[in-house]
């Protein structure tokens, strides 16, 4: 008995080794504690975690960027030297507004992105201006030579081409329905460091009076843009294009929170005119305006108390040929409501040359509609002078 007891014991002693040993280096081999299928651990690593099918936390921005991301390129220029090409003041805090120019004067960096899928893409023009040769980094990693279509320096838009064929083109959104408290995504190269995408809201729209371009209607934002995102997208919490976004507010050149982009409407509006003609033509009328000041409208008795002065009428021009007067107050340009000679000017350079237009004046106790007959707008002989319309 005892000797059989000792055979049991050194068997029991065997068999949890075994079960030990199997456990610890197969537990495959060894079913669930509930009898079920063998407890297995899937990891998914690489292109996988991130395809599109791949399902996102609750309030994750990561559909919007799957869309939105293969539409927009990194853009490498590169541009010769030129000793008399005068540079910024870099103590200027405005010094650090625009993202390209970051390697100097031999070239820089910005983006782009697709609006076509046979090969045109938008930016801004002081990204290729003066460029020599431009390159284009696609989202797959493919790199290739881009031509420019067209440039805009009014506007700082400019319309690339490059020789590929079925591209990623981004969605347009709507940008005039556009509110404070939006969210978006920003999405370009930053310090040429590669794609990046950083979120924040819209904090303004219709920003104006910045000294940028000839024609100011920027979206503000406080998603993170740097040197480097210039010409990329900013995209609502869907993935469609809003804006181009262009410059920045930074005292350190870096992202201070204030940033601006080109509305997708006023961008839309360029890109077809340099891709159909060329050119962007503008409406014209010929008027001086002037911001109406409450001091100004008690000093000339005016009933109305916004609005845009007209202190000039050019002599033969549209605005004097349909009976516009100095000293009339632009209310309305079409259905249009207009408060400052920036969305005036912006106004007016949405017409179609030749095409009527209604525009509204206050004149004295008079509300005056006047029917005006478009013109193109003439080319600025000097860069610096006072916009007319």
């Amino acid at each position: 008995m005892r000797r059989l007891w000792l055979v049991f014991s050194q068997a029991v002693t065997v068999a949890l080794a075994v079960v030990f040993v199997l456990a610890t280096l197969k537990p495959q081999w060894i079913g669930s504690p509930a009898g079920g299928a063998p407890v297995q651990l899937n990891i998914s690593q690489g292109p996988a975690a991130v395809s599109s099918g791949a399902s996102s936390s609750p309030g994750s921005f990561a559909p919007a960027a799957r869309r939105a991301s293969p539409s927009v390129v990194s853009v490498v220029t590169s541009v010769a030297a030129d000793p008399k090409r005068k540079g910024g003041n870099p103590a200027d805090p405005w010094f650090h507004r625009y993202f390209g120019d970051q390697e100097g004067p031999t070239g820089g960096t910005g983006s782009a992105v697709i609006v076509s899928p046979d090969g045109y893409l938008l930016t801004n023009n002081h990204v290729v201006e003066n460029a020599g040769q431009i390159e284009i980094g696609l989202a797959d990693g493919r790199r290739v030579a881009a031509k420019v279509i067209g440039t805009d320096p009014d506007s700082d838009l400019a319309v690339l081409k490059v020789a590929l064929k079925d591209l990623p083109a981004i969605t347009f959104g709507d940008a005039d329905s556009l509110q404070v408290g939006d969210v978006v995504l920003a999405i370009g190269n930053p310090f040429n460091v590669g794609q990046t995408v950083t979120s924040g809201i819209v904090s303004a729209i219709g920003r104006t009076g910045l000294g940028l371009n000839t024609f100011e209607n920027f979206i503000q934002t406080d998603a993170a843009i740097n040197p480097g995102n210039s010409g990329g997208a900013l995209v609502d919490a869907t993935g469609q294009l809003l804006g181009i976004n262009t410059a920045i507010y930074s005292r350190s050149g870096g992202s201070m929170g204030i940033g601006f982009a080109i509305p997708v409407s006023t961008a839309r509006q360029v890109m077809e005119g340099l891709i159909t003609e060329g050119v962007v033509t503008r409406g014209w009328i010929g008027v001086q305006p002037s911001d109406l000041t409450a001091d100004m409208a008690e000093s000339f008795k005016l009933k109305v108390d916004h609005g845009v002065l007209i202190t000039g009428v050019l002599q033969d021009g549209p605005a004097s040929a349909a009976g516009m007067q100095p000293g009339d107050v632009v209310l309305k340009v079409g259905t249009a409501n207009v408060a400052n000679t920036a969305q005036l000017l912006n106004a007016v350079a949405a017409l179609k040359p030749l095409s009527a237009a209604v525009i509204t004046v206050q004149r004295g106790e008079q509300t005056v509609n006047l029917t005006v007959k478009v013109a193109q707008r003439p080319k600025a002989k000097i860069a610096s002078r006072k916009p007319a319309e």
